[in-house]
């Protein structure tokens, strides 16, 4: 090989060694850390001896990208080196805006497809529906393209136009040109009656401006009708801003309330949180709905609705994030993602569940037993850290069975749908009530006949093993017996299918109700069928139940 051929490469190499080895020699002359010291110059010389002699070229862009992120490898998973590359997505993390035509895309064969356009956005303007394959952008043929490929040509700056062609269901193929706008994926989707003077608010996430939407939402509410009472449903709300749950928190308690404090190695991470404006809603009874995927800055609000004696919790422990956030600069559009503090609710509690403190040893635990403290709300309820957030009133997750999930995941529950779209597609439906038909059900099970589902019940796995341990261990009557149980276990799709038939019914439904109501749709389907918010909602209307809860101790702890 040419050995002139790297030279602008090991210059660059030389460039980068040399200002990490300055930052050694500067790290070095203030810590006095010999171990520091001598792992940069390890990873000096590592770099230069991949730059010459790796058995192919290599950039020393990615070389030092990867180096940056692996520096916060075995920090917790928060914490996060993130390059100009990926300064996009962190936006819409945080801000929920971007622009572009507002819809999500999914791949499928040799297309990307519309997987649900936004409603109101301007590809919903456009006609797009879901299933649509997307054939040609600006002209240039779509065929083979990837998820990313197509979602770079459709973003764009607001107010710029791109030309999309797709084919629908019935084959047809039609060109919109789209005007590009500034797209804000709502932090509200749903807001309507769980009840009779019961409101209802879904706030799946906390980017910039949700605390705005909630007001808005409750305002909504309102104006309809009389307002008895309000749930807040945080289920999978993975979090986000803490200043928007500060905002929000101000809705519902007296001005200058303390709700949040930060605290941290450095003096200016001890930060208090108090509410700025009078609540909108001072004494309206409050119910909570969380979950295990209820996060961060929804544990900020329902904990300090809890610490305040203000709200009643329903559904199951939070999560356990109780970490803050920030971002510092690096220059180049680069950004650091470090976890710079812990937050304390108004009981003065913590909620962090897992001490990422132990991942120098190579492993992360949970905080022990041993160390979670009480603490008290407002009223005198004991109240615990450590472990996200007890609900007040606990209830058992609902879960989907693994065979209707891995239906939804290859995409079957999605084909026959477009399939009944192309038949059935102008048919008026009821978007609250409806449901598929026995008759339809019917056209579903021979839809899956020649199918091939690779799925085994845990029943199976569970016989499946203890059939090889009796033959390592060589006990013969117990291998008949597991070979008859086997046997009698129907684990076949055409038996899975009448065993969940509700699960996947219930599938069906809701990508039916999607493509003609949106999101709002297969949400105001749900909360007729919703065990806990209609728990939440008894609860509201029984007003002195309400307040026992409120000012009574339940000294269980789960």
């Amino acid at each position: 090989m040419n050995k002139n051929t790297n030279k602008p490469l090991l210059r660059r190499t030389a460039a980068a060694a040399a200002l990490v080895a300055a930052a050694a020699c500067t790290l070095f002359a203030h810590r006095n850390d010999f171990g520091l010291g001598r792992n940069m110059e390890i990873a000096v010389n590592m770099m230069r001896t991949l730059s010459q002699e790796y058995v192919d070229p290599i950039d020393p862009d990615k070389l030092m990208e990867g180096a940056a992120a692996g520096m916060v490898a075995d920090l917790d998973p928060y914490t996060e080196f993130i390059p100009e590359s990926g300064m996009q997505r962190f936006e819409l993390l945080t801000t929920g805006k971007y622009g572009g035509i507002g819809s999500l895309i999914r791949q499928k064969e040799d297309y990307v497809r519309i997987a649900q356009p936004y409603e109101g956005s301007p590809a919903d303007r456009a006609g797009l529906k879901i299933g649509d394959r997307i054939v040609a952008i600006d002209g240039e043929d779509a065929a083979g393209f990837t998820t990313e490929q197509v979602s770079d040509r459709l973003k764009g700056e607001p107010g710029s136009r791109v030309r999309v062609t797709v084919r629908g269901l019935d084959g047809a193929e039609r060109t919109a040109t789209i005007v590009r706008e500034r797209i804000a994926i709502p932090g509200v989707p749903y807001v309507g009656w769980a009840a009779e003077g019961i409101g209802y608010i879904r706030h799946s996430d906390f980017t910039e401006g949700c605390s705005e939407e909630l007001r808005a939402a409750i305002e909504r509410l309102r104006a309809e009708g009389e307002l008895k009472g309000l749930v807040l449903d945080y289920r999978s709300n993975g979090g986000g801003i803490m200043q928007e749950a500060v905002k929000i928190l101000s809705m519902f308690v007296p001005k200058g309330t303390e709700v949040v404090t930060t605290e941290g190695r450095t003096e200016a991470s001890l930060q208090r949180y108090a509410t700025a404006s009078e609540p909108v809603l001072p004494d309206l009874p409050l119910a909570v709905l969380v979950n295990g995927n209820s996060a961060s800055a929804s544990e900020i609000v329902a904990g300090a609705l809890q610490d305040l004696d203000r709200a009643v919790l329903v559904g199951q422990r939070t999560y356990g994030k109780g970490l803050v956030q920030s971002t510092r600069p690096l220059g180049y559009n680069a950004l650091l993602k470090l976890t710079t503090a812990k937050y304390r609710i108004p009981s003065g509690r913590c909620i962090q569940a897992v001490d990422y403190s132990r991942s120098q040893e190579g492993e992360v635990r949970a905080v022990p037993d041993s160390l979670i403290g009480e603490f008290a709300t407002r009223g005198g309820r004991k109240v615990y850290d450590g472990g996200g957030i007890m609900p007040d009133i606990r209830t058992e997750p609902q879960y989907v069975s693994r065979f209707a999930a891995t239906l939804y995941a290859l995409g079957f529950i999605e084909d026959f749908c477009d399939d009944w779209m192309r038949r059935r597609g102008d048919e008026p439906i009821d978007l609250r009530t409806f449901t598929i038909s026995d008759a339809d059900y019917a056209d579903f099970v021979a839809f899956m006949r020649d199918k091939e589902v690779p799925y085994e019940s845990d029943t199976r796995r569970a016989l499946k093993a203890l059939r090889k341990a009796a033959e390592s261990d060589r006990f013969a009557d117990l291998q008949q017996t597991v070979e008859r149980l086997e046997s009698e276990v129907e684990d076949d799709t055409q038996a899975n299918l009448a065993t969940y038939r509700k699960e996947i019914a219930e599938a069906i439904d809701n990508d039916l109700v999607l493509r003609r109501g949106y999101v709002r749709g297969v949400i105001g389907r749900s909360l007729a069928g919703d065990g806990e918010l209609q728990r939440a909602a008894e609860l509201l209307r029984d007003t002195a139940e309400y307040r026992r809860i409120l000012a009574e101790q339940d000294t269980e702890r789960k």
